[in-house]
């Protein structure tokens, strides 16, 4: 059994950074795809960023391209997000997910690859 439990999230101006991280527990990290959603209210989950096994692919959401990055550390079990120069229509409820059946340069991108998923943490922007 996969656990992921996300932290870093919180309120944060325009403008403003945040590193969101998720941990991962059981199994075995290396051979996770991992991916981060977010769902804001009242709207459907977007992919925001995706990253394959050992670094080589990621894949970002149109609206968070040059501004947020996708990195994971294997030997921690832990994927991050950085997010920069924030905007108050990022605020959602972000969520990390792990496909543990990825290939090695696979990049999911729908939510339905993914098998298991973190409780979300909220990130808020006020303008």
């Amino acid at each position: 059994q996969v656990q992921l439990v996300e932290s870093g999230g919180g309120v944060v101006q325009a403008g403003a950074s945040l590193k969101l991280a998720c941990a991962a527990s059981g199994g075995t990290f290396s051979r996770f795809a991992m991916a981060w959603f977010r769902r804001a209210p009242g709207k459907e989950q977007h992919l925001v960023a995706a990253i394959n096994r050992n670094s080589v692919n990621t894949i970002y959401g149109e609206s968070v391209k040059g501004r947020f990055t996708v990195s994971r550390d294997n030997a921690k079990k832990t994927v991050y997000l950085q997010m920069d120069n924030l905007k108050p229509e990022d605020t959602a409820v972000y969520y990390c997910a792990a496909d543990v059946n990825a290939i090695l340069y696979d990049v999911p991108t729908t939510a339905n690859r993914y098998d298991y998923w973190g409780q979300g943490t909220q990130v808020t922007v006020s303008s």
